[in-house]
């Protein structure tokens, strides 16, 4: 039996498929986060080996073919001393007739994952957002993707930060008061009715990393469950910033689909609902959600191995293999805020 390998390794977590040369999913595997941007690399590694180990449990290594990594930070492994960490878990997997792996990006592993068609545009809003342009299935062009400094319009960052700026202007009086500031204030632990509650919330937002503003992304999708109108203004904004970028990556009058990518473009994501509308809208082209992209991964490998006859593996046929814990950090919703508690201005 000839086989082939997928694995979708991102901050924070990582998923392997294994496929037979008849499109069967024979195991799945995950582990904690393997990109070497968001962690170290020894950890990053290992985490992507113990993946791999568990959904190959019941398969023999020596008859892996060919395996692709969607990788999120796989620039990093352009440094030598990087890769060679890489390199050593790797070499013990006992690949001994697959070669390298291929690497490509997170997003394009994703695409695969949601189409069989080797053209389109897949739009990408987590922490940060992109639009990259698919041909062949890979990614040719790209619009946005400049980080928090420079671009991620739409993303987490983007809506925790408008949130946040939201916030001080509800505090200095600038805005009426809202749900959404309310909750921002909240996870948070200033009071509102501090006399410095702004400074508070500005040193607040400063004292961590500027992507973690990421971490009020929910409360605005909270608040606009509620009808916030602070909260809806945003999402209003985030859906039309996010739909620029995917309508740039393509050419006009283009058929082909577009994949959403990232929690801010999930199903159960406002900003993602309005999204689809618009692109729905504007250009009435499939909009598709993307599937594991372990899938996607596994697809392309297959492809290399066995061939362009090869089927896409579907997630039914997946015969589970052991899973690892979950990877720590994982966040849970947080719950609708409640009504405003703001007293009234006069």
């Amino acid at each position: 039996m000839r086989l082939a390998v997928g694995v979708d390794a991102g901050g924070t977590s990582t998923r392997a498929w294994v496929v037979d040369d008849e499109g069967r999913v024979l195991g799945t595997g995950t582990a904690g986060g393997a990109n070497p941007n968001s962690h170290p690399p020894e950890s990053a590694a290992r985490a992507m080996a113990e993946a791999i180990a568990t959904a190959m449990s019941d398969s023999d290594p020596a008859e892996v073919r060919a395996w692709v990594i969607g990788m999120a930070g796989r620039s990093k492994l352009t440094d030598p001393r990087i890769a060679a960490v890489f390199e050593r878990e790797w070499n013990d997997l006992g690949f001994v007739h697959a070669g390298r792996p291929r690497l490509v990006s997170d997003a394009v592993a994703a695409f695969v994952s949601a189409t069989p068609e080797p053209d389109g545009t897949v739009l990408v809003a987590g922490t940060g957002s992109v639009a990259g342009r698919i041909r062949g299935r890979d990614m040719v062009a790209t619009v946005g993707g400049y980080g928090w400094l420079l671009g991620d319009e739409g993303s987490g960052f983007w809506l925790g930060r408008q949130a946040v700026r939201t916030t001080l202007d509800v505090l200095n009086g600038n805005h009426p008061p809202s749900l959404l500031a309310d909750a921002v204030l909240d996870q948070a632990g200033i009071d509102p009715h501090a006399p410095d509650a702004a400074f508070r919330l500005i040193t607040a937002a400063n004292a961590e990393s500027p992507v973690h503003l990421a971490r009020f992304a929910p409360l605005v999708s909270a608040a606009h469950a509620e009808g916030d109108a602070a909260a809806i203004s945003l999402v209003e904004q985030a859906a039309a910033l996010l739909t620029e970028t995917a309508l740039a990556a393509r050419d006009e009058g283009e058929t082909t689909p577009v994949v959403l990518v990232g929690s801010v473009l999930g199903p159960a994501s406002p900003v993602g609902d309005a999204v689809r509308a618009a692109l729905h809208a504007s250009a009435d082209v499939p909009v598709l959600g993307s599937d594991d992209g372990a899938l996607g991964a596994a697809w392309l490998a297959a492809l290399d191995a066995f061939g362009p006859g090869m089927p896409r593996p579907k997630t039914g046929t997946v015969e589970e293999g052991p899973r690892t814990s979950p990877s720590p950090g994982a966040v849970s919703p947080p719950s609708r805020p409640s009504k405003s508690s703001w007293p009234a201005r006069g």
